[in-house]
């Protein structure tokens, strides 16, 4: 699955993407509302990660899906 489905169907799929990074904040995510950079910001911010780590860690996530 890849990022454009998941923020079009954002709503089906904020339960699942929060339960994966459980660091990020209710403020965060009204921030992100199905942004991808905001996400990846967000937890690199959160998790000490890289851009690269994030992005790595985000399309694994996506992949699953």
């Amino acid at each position: 699955m890849n990022w454009d489905q998941i923020e079009g169907n954002w709503k089906q799929f904020e339960g699942k993407v929060k339960s994966q990074w459980g660091k990020i904040t209710d403020d965060d995510w009204k921030l992100v509302e199905g942004k991808k950079d905001q996400l990846l910001g967000k937890i690199q911010e959160r998790y000490g990660h890289s851009k690269e780590a994030a992005e790595k860690e985000l399309d694994e996530f996506c992949a699953k899906l």
